[in-house]
């Protein structure tokens, strides 16, 4: 059982990716070992909110030599990661906070009489489901034996065809991803798009690499063991495992790795449904989008047509018995979660501790909250929004959300190496920014849906259908720029290139990125910092790409393109350089996006509070609890940045992640601009300090 929609398209960008951010151990850069140099006082310590708590500082680590460990260091080292988690940082803090709250609120829910078929209903009955433990154990894996039957069932090539028709209209498919997304060529509209998927390890090379043969072995044994908790007797299990696994070791040799996925021509590749069924002869398109009721005429992406193409031939050349094997151990993994105990206990012990070295499973309330918004995620955030967000908060970041466009803008105009028709077009797209504070302004209608909240795996099921449908419905119709991909209580923001929107979920805007009560220099550090980040991602190596109308299309002179990937291939090797495993390098390539964004975003921010603070030269001249202005905002950015993960799950970030470890997005940036340097008296040669060729400078 797949319970997911549409692999999200790798341009679609947030400053977080979810549980999936927050890094590592303070670096120790080699060079610089003076006492952390301070410049000299301007006027009077002014007493404040305490924003900053700047007991956390380490003044014995040289802020020039190692910021990261200056302002994070004494944090890390008395904030060990929770057995339960895989990491913990600023980003996870935050999150325990939403789901704090959001715990409160499904409770209550599930305690409440709310009326049939409301909001309060639907969630109380999913949560209650999925917390009644006694229940889904006394079931066992009954809930799946009917699916189990379905592929049992299966004797030929046409079968299997059948199966995947069949299981995909009902949400539940396996071996690739579809759903509907904005047309690359045609921002106005959303198509169909079918995507590769169906491998079980994190990337092709997985299955390949040396260096990965104890994993695939660990795999291997994991595959057998839930095949067993199926009722496959010992011996079959352990063939029938060397059988998938050889499956998906076909599938990951013509698979795309994370970085060539981050060019846009390899997600999109449009196709009417005759030249795609030539690339699949043994796989009708045509039936399989009238199974899923889906509105395809003129075409859609075949996004990756080699990949397709060799499950073509696997169709015709791959043994039944090993297609069954596939299609029932991803099915009974994939619904581990939601049945009887060994099943959750095995998924735990591969997903996350052999996989990502997590230690401990999160306690059962945390694992359903994680369903429910999977699910119902938005009808949750329409509780959490009347909780946890007042109208204020809402006025405050479009404030600062204001504030940080205007001072993108002047950065465009100033642009020293881009040419004047060129920047005519970096402003249009500009001026057609689309951001989105908090929570959308129409709530998705769930009137549809039914959750009887006596069957955990039954109602996943049920939502599972239903979101499917909600978004294969979209299939033909017109992109919808205020619709939101992220629930409001979700601790993230995002750009996306192809409707150029900024979002702001409500549960970020919050300390430590945003507090009301604090002076500008901490929230321009923040939450400037994340705002200038979503908007600089309208311009790093795949927005760039995209034009003022969300279409996929160059815009750029050859000469100004030249200019901008030569300052870009500068950043890709200073990231390449830092090593945040023993013979682990971060990849420049696969994190370019985000390093722009990271780099753009706090130059912005700089810049903004600094408009700010020329209004109000009194505060530009005070220092607090020792530091100025332009200290407490490299200082708050930083501090968004702490955090410690653990080694296994760090690997596979590296291996996976478009956003760089935590450590490095702390120094990164900061380490490239001249503000930096002059704020904490940094001289040439310390390793906060770039200048020269190695210093990087884009928007």
């Amino acid at each position: 059982m797949k319970i997911r929609s549409l692999k999200p398209l790798a341009i679609a960008t947030g400053i977080a990716i979810a549980l999936a951010a927050c890094s590592q151990k303070s670096a120790t850069p080699e060079a610089g070992t003076e006492t952390a140099a301070t410049p000299p006082a301007t006027v009077a310590e002014a007493p404040k909110h305490v924003a900053f708590d700047t007991s956390e500082i380490d003044p014995a680590v040289n802020a020039c030599a190692d910021f990261n460990g200056f302002v994070n260091g004494k944090w890390i080292a008395a904030n060990p990661i929770p057995a339960d988690k895989t990491r913990w940082g600023a980003f996870d803090q935050l999150r325990e906070t939403s789901l704090n709250t959001q715990h409160d609120i499904v409770e209550e829910a599930a305690k409440s009489n709310a009326a049939a078929g409301s909001l309060e209903q639907k969630i109380g009955a999913l949560y209650k489901a999925g917390m009644d433990e006694a229940a889904i154990d006394a079931l066992g894996y009954e809930p799946i034996k009917p699916e189990l039957a379905r592929i049992d069932a299966i004797a030929s090539s046409k079968d299997i065809v059948a199966y995947l028709n069949d299981s995909f209209s009902r949400g539940q498919g396996s071996l690739f991803a579809f759903g509907a997304e904005t047309d690359f060529k045609n921002s106005q509209r959303k198509i169909a798009y079918a995507f590769q998927d169906g491998l079980g390890l994190p990337t092709p090379d997985y299955y390949t690499n040396a260096e990965h043969a104890e994993l695939r072995d660990a795999y291997l044994a994991h595959i057998a063991k839930v095949l067993e908790l199926i009722g496959v007797d010992a011996a079959a299990a352990k063939a029938q495992a060397a059988s998938v696994l050889a499956f998906e070791t076909r599938l990951a040799k013509v698979s795309l790795a994370p970085v060539e996925l981050r060019v846009p021509e390899n997600q999109y590749h449009f196709v009417t449904v005759a030249e795609a069924n030539k690339v699949t002869p043994h796989f009708d398109w045509s039936a399989f989008f009238t199974a899923q009721k889906a509105d395809v005429t003129d075409g859609f992406s075949l996004s990756q047509p080699k990949f397709f193409a060799e499950v073509d031939k696997m169709l015709s050349a791959t043994p039944v018995a090993d297609w069954q094997s596939y299609l029932r151990y991803h099915f009974a993994d994939g619904a581990s979660p939601y049945l009887s105990t060994p099943f959750q206990q095995e998924s735990f012990a591969f997903h996350k501790q052999t996989l990502n070295g997590q230690k401990e499973d999160e306690p059962r309330w945390k694992r359903v909250l994680g369903t429910v918004n999977n699910q119902i995620g938005m009808a949750l955030g329409e509780l959490y929004v009347a909780k946890a967000f007042p109208p204020e908060s809402k006025a405050r970041a479009q404030e600062l959300v204001d504030n940080m466009q205007a001072a993108l803008k002047a950065r465009i105009e100033k642009l020293d190496w881009m040419s004047d028709t060129t920047r005519v077009k970096a402003l249009e797209k500009w001026s057609t920014f689309l951001p989105k504070i908090g929570y959308p302004e129409k709530w998705r209608d769930w009137s549809g849906l039914t959750l009887s909240g006596t069957s955990y795996y039954g109602d996943v099921a049920a939502a599972t259908q239903f979101n499917y449908d909600y978004d294969i419905a979209k299939i033909g119709k017109p992109t919808d720029r205020k619709e939101w991909g992220m629930t409001p209580q979700t601790v993230n923001a995002y750009y996306n290139p192809t409707d150029n929107t900024i979002n702001f979920p409500a549960a970020i805007l919050q300390p430590p990125f945003f507090d009301a009560k604090a002076d500008d220099a901490i929230n321009y550090g923040g939450i400037g910092g994340v705002i200038g980040h979503e908007a600089s991602h309208g311009f790093d190596d795949q927005g760039s790409q995209f034009d003022a109308a969300g279409n996929n299309t160059n815009w750029w002179s050859d000469e100004d393109k030249k200019a901008f990937e030569a300052r870009t291939a500068k950043l890709v090797e200073q990231f390449n350089a830092y090593e945040p495993l023993p013979g682990k390098h971060i990849n420049g390539q696969l994190t370019l996006g985000e390093n722009i964004a990271d780099l753009g975003g706090l130059a912005i921010a700089y810049d903004a509070m600094h408009v700010g603070l020329a209004k109000n030269p009194a505060e530009a001249d005070t220092k607090i609890d020792g530091y100025t202005p332009d200290q407490r905002f490299f200082l708050s950015w930083a501090r968004i940045w702490r955090g410690n993960t653990r080694d296994k799950r760090l690997e596979v970030l590296l291996n996976t992640d478009p956003h760089s470890p935590t450590t490095y997005r702390a120094i990164g940036a900061p380490s490239n601009m001249e503000t930096f340097a002059s704020a904490f008296a940094c001289k040439p040669g310390d390793a906060m300090v770039r200048s020269g060729d190695t210093q990087v400078k884009i928007w």
